[in-house]
């Protein structure tokens, strides 16, 4: 029985381990987007094919978890420094495997999304993958990766849309990615240093994206004039998007330190559910609720593990 327990402790410590390698909260404000894109091509009268769409939700999360694994790999010397209670630091899994790990997970989001929904949604899924890559090995740290992360969530959103037989969408639509993609870009910024010395003007920037996103909605909501619920929907949970972020982003202001500017960046993250709600509103009711239902798990997991 010791050595049964021993074994069960060590396989939690494991999936422990892992699970914060992978920011296991981040994962499920990753499917919203691909939810967000399948609602988009629907608001336009496209039929979505819902098991295609649950596949690339499934490809979504492997790219994102490929990506934050890849990250702590070519990050392992400054999270030494910066981050010694992460797990390649901390000794709880290797570089070596983490490395393995993380091009698997990549290339398994792209297989899934091949299979899932055609060569279309492999090349894209292809795309976001290298976009990935480049940001975790190379772009990061400066305005090129900033985009970098930004396109790689506007490249989520646009593969949802493949969901479809085509990727007919109006045009106020195919601006929503653009909008998703700069909030994450602004937000980036701010968490570009948040383990050291944030300046005041990048958590400003990260409000401007705040803001910029709220305008989006608002002006989504103008564009298409959805039914009143849905109006009401979308403009409600823009609403809510803003309070919740400003509530993280008005300390991280005031006192920007890492105890501020990390919770600031998190909460701005899993907020990015919020703002795919509230854009899906647009296409119905139904969609906003499915994509909102992955802030549950979210905001649960992240009172365990780290976001940012």
């Amino acid at each position: 029985m010791g050595l049964r327990r021993v074994d069960e402790s060590r396989l939690r410590d494991r999936l422990a381990a892992v699970a914060a390698l992978v920011r296991v909260p981040n994962l499920f404000s990753a499917p919203p987007d691909v939810l967000l894109g399948g609602a988009l091509v629907a608001a336009a009268g496209a039929s979505v094919s819902l098991p295609a769409l649950a596949g690339l939700a499934v490809a979504s999360v492997l790219l994102y978890a490929g990506g934050t694994t890849l990250n702590d790999y070519f990050d392992a010397a400054v999270d030494a420094r910066e981050r010694p209670e992460r797990p390649i630091p901390a000794g709880e899994v290797s570089r070596r495997v983490a490395g393995v790990l993380g091009a698997a997970l990549l290339v398994g989001g792209v297989l899934v999304a091949l299979v899932a929904a055609g060569s279309r949604a492999g090349v894209l899924a292809a795309a976001l993958a290298a976009v990935v890559a480049l940001y975790d090995g190379v772009l990061k740290g400066g305005p090129a990766g900033f985009l970098a992360m930004g396109s790689a969530r506007g490249l989520n959103v646009l593969l949802g849309m493949t969901a479809v037989d085509g990727l007919d969408s109006p045009v106020w639509g195919l601006v929503v990615p653009v909008v998703v993609a700069l909030y994450i870009a602004l937000v980036t910024y701010m968490a570009a240093n948040e383990a050291a010395t944030t300046e005041r003007g990048a958590v400003v920037a990260a409000a401007a994206g705040v803001v910029l996103a709220v305008l989006g909605v608002l002006g989504m909501v103008v564009m298409a004039r959805p039914p009143l619920a849905r109006s009401a929907l979308a403009v409600a949970l823009a609403g809510g998007f803003l309070a919740w972020t400003g509530r993280a982003l008005g300390p991280a202001y005031t006192d920007p330190r890492p105890k501020t500017v990390g919770p600031a960046v998190g909460t701005c993250v899993l907020a990015l559910v919020v703002l795919d709600g509230a854009f899906a509103a647009l296409a119905g009711v139904d969609w906003a609720l499915a994509t909102l239902a992955f802030l549950v798990p979210a905001v649960g997991l992240a009172r365990v593990f780290d976001v940012s």
